[in-house]
Protein backbone atom coordinates (compact mmCIF):
# COMPACT_ATOMS: atom_id res chain seq x y z
CA UNK A 1 0.00 0.00 0.00
CA UNK A 2 1.31 3.44 -0.85
CA UNK A 3 1.92 6.06 1.80
CA UNK A 4 -0.24 9.13 2.31
CA UNK A 5 1.12 12.61 1.59
CA UNK A 6 1.33 13.26 5.34
CA UNK A 7 3.35 10.07 5.89
CA UNK A 8 5.69 10.95 3.02
CA UNK A 9 6.41 14.40 4.47
CA UNK A 10 7.08 12.92 7.91
CA UNK A 11 9.59 10.50 6.33
CA UNK A 12 11.74 13.34 4.92
CA UNK A 13 14.23 13.22 7.85
CA UNK A 14 14.94 9.55 7.04
CA UNK A 15 15.67 10.47 3.40
CA UNK A 16 17.82 13.49 4.31
CA UNK A 17 21.40 13.32 3.02
CA UNK A 18 23.30 15.02 5.83
CA UNK A 19 26.54 14.94 3.85
CA UNK A 20 24.90 16.91 1.00
CA UNK A 21 24.00 19.86 3.25
CA UNK A 22 26.60 22.53 3.82
CA UNK A 23 27.32 23.02 7.51
CA UNK A 24 26.06 26.61 7.42
CA UNK A 25 22.96 25.92 5.30
CA UNK A 26 19.65 26.65 7.02
CA UNK A 27 16.22 26.80 5.47
CA UNK A 28 12.58 26.63 6.52
CA UNK A 29 9.90 25.26 4.23
CA UNK A 30 6.17 25.42 4.66
CA UNK A 31 4.43 22.59 2.86
CA UNK A 32 0.68 22.97 2.44
CA UNK A 33 -1.07 19.89 1.04
CA UNK A 34 -4.81 20.17 0.55
CA UNK A 35 -6.94 17.07 1.08
CA UNK A 36 -7.73 14.47 3.71
CA UNK A 37 -4.27 12.82 3.43
CA UNK A 38 -2.30 16.08 3.54
CA UNK A 39 -1.94 18.90 6.01
CA UNK A 40 0.34 21.80 6.83
CA UNK A 41 3.96 21.11 7.72
CA UNK A 42 7.14 22.98 8.61
CA UNK A 43 10.33 21.35 7.36
CA UNK A 44 13.51 22.84 8.83
CA UNK A 45 17.04 22.14 7.75
CA UNK A 46 19.64 23.44 10.16
CA UNK A 47 23.01 22.19 11.44
CA UNK A 48 22.88 19.39 8.85
CA UNK A 49 19.65 18.02 10.33
CA UNK A 50 16.13 17.84 8.98
CA UNK A 51 13.03 18.08 11.16
CA UNK A 52 9.32 18.02 10.30
CA UNK A 53 6.59 19.48 12.47
CA UNK A 54 2.85 19.62 11.91
CA UNK A 55 1.60 23.16 11.41
CA UNK A 56 3.26 26.25 9.95
CA UNK A 57 5.95 27.71 12.22
CA UNK A 58 8.38 30.56 11.69
CA UNK A 59 9.14 32.57 8.57
CA UNK A 60 9.50 30.28 5.52
CA UNK A 61 12.24 30.57 2.92
CA UNK A 62 9.95 28.70 0.54
CA UNK A 63 6.28 27.72 0.51
CA UNK A 64 5.11 24.67 -1.45
CA UNK A 65 1.39 24.22 -2.12
CA UNK A 66 -0.35 21.30 -3.78
CA UNK A 67 -3.10 18.74 -3.42
CA UNK A 68 -2.28 15.62 -1.43
CA UNK A 69 -2.82 13.27 -4.39
CA UNK A 70 -0.48 15.33 -6.62
CA UNK A 71 2.27 15.18 -3.99
CA UNK A 72 1.77 11.42 -3.62
CA UNK A 73 2.02 10.92 -7.41
CA UNK A 74 5.20 12.99 -7.63
CA UNK A 75 6.83 11.08 -4.76
CA UNK A 76 5.81 7.71 -6.21
CA UNK A 77 7.18 8.62 -9.64
CA UNK A 78 3.76 8.58 -11.34
CA UNK A 79 3.98 12.33 -12.08
CA UNK A 80 6.92 14.44 -13.20
CA UNK A 81 7.58 17.22 -10.67
CA UNK A 82 8.66 19.77 -13.30
CA UNK A 83 5.52 19.14 -15.35
CA UNK A 84 3.37 19.46 -12.22
CA UNK A 85 4.93 22.87 -11.52
CA UNK A 86 4.54 24.03 -15.12
CA UNK A 87 0.90 22.92 -15.15
CA UNK A 88 0.22 24.78 -11.91
CA UNK A 89 -0.47 21.62 -9.90
CA UNK A 90 2.37 22.55 -7.54
CA UNK A 91 3.06 26.14 -6.53
CA UNK A 92 6.53 27.05 -5.24
CA UNK A 93 7.32 30.49 -3.84
CA UNK A 94 11.13 30.26 -4.23
CA UNK A 95 12.29 27.98 -7.04
CA UNK A 96 16.01 28.40 -6.30
CA UNK A 97 15.52 27.36 -2.68
CA UNK A 98 13.39 24.41 -3.81
CA UNK A 99 16.15 23.19 -6.15
CA UNK A 100 18.67 23.25 -3.28
CA UNK A 101 16.16 21.47 -1.01
CA UNK A 102 15.50 18.70 -3.54
CA UNK A 103 19.21 17.91 -3.76
CA UNK A 104 19.35 17.14 -0.05
CA UNK A 105 17.13 14.07 -0.15
CA UNK A 106 17.43 10.52 -1.44
CA UNK A 107 15.07 10.00 -4.31
CA UNK A 108 13.94 6.62 -2.99
CA UNK A 109 10.29 6.60 -3.87
CA UNK A 110 7.67 6.55 -1.14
Amino acid sequence: MSKSAKEIVHLLPKRFKKEAAKADYASTFHIVLEGDKGGEFTVKIENQECTVDDGLHGEPDCVVRSKDEVYEKIESGEMNAQMAVMMGKVKISNLGEMMTFMGLFDTNRA
